[in-house]
């Protein structure tokens, strides 16, 4: 069973970057043919994906937020990470890790990130 847990903080200031991390047990993040998401969700509107980063550590982004989007990982804590550079109000939103570049069988929790001074 892939689990997969979301953590970082809660509140970002405006032009700062968000950074969260994505943990995985169950299932290493280097198995061939599997990509790790990154995917939120703003008060009162649908799910937005922001990018992943495949089993070959190759990355691909939204491209109304390529600009300001990184991620990356660490295989050897099988963890994968996004930043978010230069953030608004507008990036708060629940952000989800998740198994799958457009269909995803595993979801992380979520994490609620405000973006506020």
């Amino acid at each position: 069973q892939v689990q997969l847990q979301e953590s970082g903080p809660g509140l970002v200031k405006p032009s700062q970057t968000l950074s969260l991390t994505c943990t995985v047990s169950g299932g290493s993040i280097t198995t061939n043919y599997y990509y790790w998401s990154w995917i939120r969700q703003p008060p009162g509107k649908g799910l937005e994906w922001i990018g992943y980063i495949a089993y070959s550590g190759s990355t691909y982004y939204s491209p109304s937020l390529k600009s300001r989007t990184s991620i990356s990982r660490d295989t050897s804590k099988n963890q994968f990470t996004l930043q978010l550079s230069s953030v608004t109000p507008e990036d708060t939103a629940v952000y989800y890790c998740a198994r799958g570049g457009t269909i995803y069988d595993y979801w992380g929790q979520g994490t609620q990130v405000t973006v506020s001074s």
